[in-house]
């Protein structure tokens, strides 16, 4: 039994990928989406990458992503927020980063899956949970 859930650990922790390079603010936004269908980002404007930027604090997007047993916050800084979400099965790692924009009095957000192609929806899905808990605050 150890050996077969050994011989599983190359292939569950390829599953997590390398994080990107480009992740981080650039000339004041987040970096733009690959053309695949798997990231979604309050800087895009077509239909299947774009989505609307969050009404909250930066505090709050914070307090809501450390409720998130699957998101673990990797950087937090000034007017930035970065987490990476872990999927419970597949343990497949997202990017998902949060840029406060204070002249528009919004959150521009960014969530990107970093393997395969199609995401089936789930980092859009993700942004609109979190925008929901926010709600509910």
């Amino acid at each position: 039994m150890k050996r077969s859930l050994f011989s599983l650990l190359p292939f569950l922790t390829a599953c997590a990928g390398e994080p990107p390079q480009n992740i981080g603010v650039q000339d004041g936004r987040l970096t733009a989406c690959p053309e695949s269908p798997n990231c979604v980002s309050s800087f895009e404007s077509d239909a299947e990458h774009g989505i609307q930027p969050l009404q909250a604090s930066l505090r709050q997007v914070e307090r809501v992503l450390l409720r998130l047993d699957e998101a673990n916050i990797v950087e937090s800084r000034d007017g930035y927020l970065y987490a990476e979400f872990t999927s419970r099965l597949m343990r497949y790692v997202d990017d998902v980063e949060f840029l406060e924009d204070s002249t528009a009095g919004v959150i521009h957000v960014r969530s990107a899956s970093r393997l395969g192609y199609s995401d089936l929806g789930a980092n859009r899905r993700r942004i609109e949970n979190i925008r929901g808990l926010l709600k509910q605050n």
